[in-house]
């Protein structure tokens, strides 16, 4: 007896050429439309994985992480150098949904390049950047500036430590000014130092100290200091007029001004209690 078996179905061309050209796994060099390629893994017609992707508009490479068609994971960013005929790398770090994220190093030039943390492509964090002119900044960003404490350190060794807010001086802060041998302590707003003191500070070992030292601060008139006190505890011992009853004659203390240094700066006390004298009252 003859055993028949069935024919296997068919299906249609075009599936086989579209089970064909689904990527998955590592794929040889895979050109998009605008001229784009790609070299690396693949899920479900996605760069998934480790890869390397060549944009033809700009020459720029990528090499690193991927997921679900995206920059995700560790990766190296670099352009080409028209100059030296080679690639120069732009940013190494971190990525997350095609953007820079968690810490990376990003080069703005030869000399100038930020490294610190990331988020959504901006400096955002904790971060330190070397300018091309020499200058270091060290402290928070937030949206790709300097915001929160922070420490400026010039080339000449000048530093400012202090807070920041939109890329300035904001707030609370300490300029030192070492090359002179000074130290400016105050509130800044807008890059703009408001109030202060200044004081000596490392004069002795400044490069280019000032000519004179800061003066300690003294009352002009110590008489007159003392004169205004004394007329000021008096009216206050003098009878109201509702008839109230007169104080009884006591011991008032005299105050006189006094100066004192600590630590190579000047201080001001302006009264000091002294012995205590008699002030005759009105019987």
């Amino acid at each position: 007896m003859p055993i028949f078996k069935c024919p296997p179905k068919s299906q249609p061309p075009w599936k086989e050429w579209d089970q064909k050209a689904q990527k998955n796994g590592l794929r040889h060099q895979v050109y998009a439309v605008n001229g784009d390629r790609y070299v690396g893994e693949w899920k479900d017609n996605m760069k998934h994985g480790k890869g390397t992707q060549i944009w033809k508009k700009k020459g720029a490479i990528y090499e690193g992480d991927w997921k679900f068609g995206k920059r995700d994971g560790y990766g190296t960013l670099s352009l080409p150098d028209q100059e030296k005929g080679k690639y120069r790398r732009i940013y190494s770090g971190w990525w997350k949904g095609d953007k820079k994220s968690g810490y990376g190093i990003q080069f703005f030039g030869p000399n100038e390049y930020y490294e610190g943390e990331w988020c959504s492509d901006q400096r955002s964090g904790w971060g330190r950047m070397y300018y091309s002119n020499g200058d270091i900044f060290e402290g928070q960003w937030w949206n790709d500036k300097p915001d929160g404490e922070g420490m400026l350190r010039l080339k000449n060794g000048n530093r400012y430590e202090g807070y920041w807010q939109g890329g300035l001086k904001n707030g609370p802060g300490r300029f030192f000014h070492l090359d002179h041998g000074q130290l400016f302590e105050g509130f800044w707003v807008d890059n703009i130092a408001k109030c202060g003191t200044m004081i000596d500070f490392g004069r002795d070992e400044a490069p280019a100290p000032t000519q004179f030292p800061i003066p300690q601060v003294k009352i002009v008139d110590p008489d007159g200091v003392l004169e205004e006190a004394l007329a000021m505890f008096k009216k206050k011992e003098e009878p109201s007029d509702t008839g109230t009853r007169r104080p009884r004659r006591g011991k008032t203390r005299r105050l006189m001004p006094e100066t004192t240094r600590t630590s190579g700066e000047s201080q001001v006390r302006i009264f000091q209690l002294l012995k205590p004298v008699e002030l005759p009252l009105e019987e």
